[in-house]
């Protein structure tokens, strides 16, 4: 809580984790009425929602399910919820719905690129194109392509994560919600406590509902152009952000002794994205994360 912030007698939504899932509850629920309390004893964003990298990038337009249709409305609704979180807060989250490209490395991977061109016409719609372009096309901001073409779609975006908790929370705050370290349960509880809160339901419930898997990513001193596309390239995220910086990540490690250590997999992430975009050559170094994510058995939404 803010100091001089005074704490609300009783709240009809608590909700548990300071996290971009837990802030992103709270706001929905200022928006329709309810009166929120978030609680973190570790602050906002302290957990993996704190990195750096914010990669928002949707799945293939293919095998259409439930959980793809969710996502995909999620994703053309966030550049609007981002807007009026921002314009509550003041505070910029970095969001921006730039786009991605991904290099196409044989025959095989442009003919499965050109299906998928296909069937992301009438899943996708006008909201968002799916296209195989020739790299050239993309002057100054091109992985290289072993074929000379790339997928460039326009659903994929990026965030800048921990701004956009503090955009969140200063918005939470705003409207006359609470977000404080400490404070009691009351009305409906939401439990949005990241990995540790996976493991703990794990054990409450005698059988393995989720895990926490660590990733190292890096951040560079690299202005790229304005509104610069995603890199997806050697399973790699490389985004581009708003401030002047450029992010690499992740690695997925599911076994690890130090959840906040970085080590030669940091190193090794910054010399695979030199390759995928040699523009990144001779950029600075400025940051190192390390953090665990939470990460559902089936890895849908719970």
């Amino acid at each position: 809580m803010c100091r001089g912030e005074r704490a609300l007698a009783t709240v009809d939504v608590t909700i548990r984790g300071a996290g971009v899932f837990g802030l992103s509850v709270a706001w929905a629920c200022l928006t329709r009425g309810a009166t929120v309390r978030v609680i973190d004893p570790h602050g906002v964003g302290a957990g993996s929602s704190g990195g750096i990298v914010g990669a928002l990038a949707p799945h293939v337009p293919e095998n259409w399910n439930d959980k793809k249709a969710f996502q995909f409305r999620s994703l053309v609704a966030a550049e609007a919820f981002w807007y009026a979180v921002d314009e509550t807060s003041g505070i910029g989250s970095g969001y921006g719905r730039t786009g991605r490209l991904q290099p196409l490395g044989d025959d095989a991977a442009v003919a499965l690129a050109h299906v998928r061109e296909g069937t992301a016409r009438p899943l996708w719609g006008d909201a968002a194109p799916w296209r195989v372009v020739p790299a050239e096309t993309v002057s100054g901001w091109a992985p290289p392509s072993a074929t000379g073409l790339l997928v460039h779609d326009t659903l994929t975006a990026r965030i800048h994560p921990r701004r956009a908790c503090e955009s969140l929370a200063a918005a939470i705050r705003a409207r006359g919600g609470e977000v404080t370290e400490e404070g009691p349960d009351q009305g409906a509880v939401v439990w949005a406590t990241g990995w540790q809160g996976l493991r703990d339901l794990s054990d409450r419930l005698g059988k393995p509902v989720g895990t926490g898997v660590k990733g190292q990513a890096v951040l560079l001193r690299h202005h790229a152009p304005d509104d610069a596309p995603q890199i997806f390239a050697d399973a790699l995220h490389i985004v581009p952000h708003d401030d002047g910086t450029t992010a690499i990540g992740s690695t997925s490690e599911r076994d690890f002794d130090d959840p906040t250590s970085t080590d030669g997999q940091a190193d090794a992430l910054t010399q695979r994205a030199i390759a995928a975009l040699p523009i990144l050559h001779g950029a600075e170094v400025i940051a190192r994360r390390a953090g665990v994510r939470p990460r559902a058995r089936s890895r849908a939404p719970m």
